[in-house]
């Protein structure tokens, strides 16, 4: 004889108490936070002009490092998808790297690239005078490394899933290559396009590691939110506390942003 039917969706007693587990080990330390957080002194604390400066620096440079991201990786996403080059799966997993690189090694690699002493970064201040280490443009630069894998990865795959009927009936019908991709491709691949630019932007923000490295934690310059957490966590917990919750909502929100994204597909 058969065994009792199980309702369609209920989940088996084996499974029930390690994914109890898992739900408890990831959410425990979030409510943790949100529990010991100064509620009362988070807008003083918040105001502070260290910390306000910390957070402007972080939206600017975040914002800089997204837009560089999407001048270069954008072009890159197409190359991936719909290139023909010898290769091609090679470069996809080289360009992928930083996603799985551990931060501090990303600092390290950039600091070795465009260093004073690296392969770009010496003829580049022989050349121009320019320095990129320690600099806001290092964070810049740093940024944009660690996060615009986030959006070649997701460009990619809805380049390689989007409807190209379209586009070849865009071409047959006169559309140049450019205006078949500005008005064709790009508006078939939006909804990605945005998850993955809002993604990328939310990295950005949060690094820490390949920023601390290659471009320091000096207030006012290179000092971002994650470096400013680090920096008050021994001496002012409290503040600590008060910036990582700003960091904790920015990325609650991009979570319930990108949700409908993720549901859709």
């Amino acid at each position: 004889m058969r065994g009792p039917l199980r309702r369609p969706g209920a989940v088996p007693a084996p499974l029930a108490v390690p994914a109890g587990l898992a739900v408890l080990f990831l959410l425990l330390p979030l409510l943790g936070l949100v529990l010991r957080a100064p509620w009362r002194d988070l807008p003083e604390l918040l105001a502070r002009p260290e910390v306000a400066e910390a957070l402007r620096l972080s939206v600017l440079a975040a914002s800089l490092a997204t837009l560089l991201s999407l001048v270069l990786g954008v072009p890159l996403a197409w190359v991936l998808a719909r290139g023909r080059l010898p290769g091609l799966g090679v470069l996809r997993a080289l360009v992928t790297l930083p996603l799985v690189l551990p931060p501090v090694v990303g600092g390290v690699a950039l600091l070795l690239a465009f260093g004073r002493n690296g392969v770009v970064g010496a003829p580049l201040e022989r050349l121009t005078g320019v320095t990129l280490p320690f600099t806001t443009a290092g964070v810049v630069l740093a940024e944009a490394f660690v996060a615009m894998p986030f959006l070649v990865v997701a460009v990619e795959g809805a380049l390689r899933s989007a409807d190209r009927g379209l586009e070849e009936a865009a071409a047959t019908l006169g559309a140049g290559r450019l205006t078949t991709f500005a008005r064709v491709t790009l508006p078939l691949v939006a909804p990605s396009l945005l998850a993955g630019t809002v993604l990328c932007w939310a990295r950005a923000l949060g690094e820490f590691g390949a920023t601390v490295t290659f471009a320091g934690s000096a207030p006012g310059v290179t000092r971002t939110v994650p470096s400013q957490v680090y920096q008050l966590l021994d001496t002012e917990p409290e503040a600590a506390v008060a910036l990582s919750l700003v960091l904790l909502a920015v990325c609650v929100a991009v979570l319930l942003l990108l949700r409908g994204h993720w549901v859709r597909r």
